[in-house]
């Protein structure tokens, strides 16, 4: 018979909507203070304050009769089925996380985890991106993840090394300009 004329129910959903783990297979979670801090922000924040307004909206939803057409009821439930599903997800990255303080690194001299680096391409752009976690990657602010192509290039690169980045366009050449360790 085709799926197509097979019922469903949301139970057949829970597994298979499992959040996938960012990190590749058999690699540490590295991750900073700052971002291990904003995992326990964020799950905190899921339970104590939005899981238990959504469980009331739903018990308060329940108790007004038939659940099969109350909208408040159905996206309550599947609203808490979110909210347990990322805290499973947050707690499972906190336990595999191994926290690296950038200010403790000894090398100050070479790219390591934390660093803050400033490169120049072959146009002599400069950028300036900070390594980070796979968890607290954010390009917007200019952090990117260690297991991205630019920081594993750049990794235990010194300040005038000329290193090799595979992008979409091909291998583009880069020059280290400036590594600092600092907390942001």
């Amino acid at each position: 018979m085709s799926k197509a004329f097979v019922k469903e129910s949301d139970a057949d959903f829970e597994e298979e909507d499992e959040v996938p783990d960012p990190s590749p297979k058999g690699v540490k979670n590295y991750i900073t203070p700052r971002g291990f801090k904003a995992l326990q922000d964020e799950l905190r924040q899921l339970r104590r304050v939005e899981r238990p307004k959504i469980v009331e909206i739903v018990s308060w939803a329940a108790g007004n009769g038939d659940r099969s057409e109350n909208g408040d009821y159905i996206y309550g439930k599947k609203r808490l089925r979110e909210i347990d599903r990322r805290m499973r997800f947050l707690l499972k990255r906190m336990e595999a996380a191994e926290i690296v303080d950038p200010l403790q690194q000894p090398n100050k001299h070479k790219i390591f985890f934390g660093a803050t680096v400033t490169y120049a391409d072959e146009e002599d752009n400069e950028r300036t991106v900070r390594i980070v976690g796979v968890d607290e990657a954010d390009l917007e602010r200019g952090e990117v993840s260690w297991v991205s192509p630019i920081a594993r290039a750049l990794l235990k690169a010194e300040v005038g090394d000329l290193v090799e980045v595979r992008t979409p366009r091909g291998p583009q050449e880069i020059e280290v300009v400036a590594i600092v360790y600092e907390e942001r």
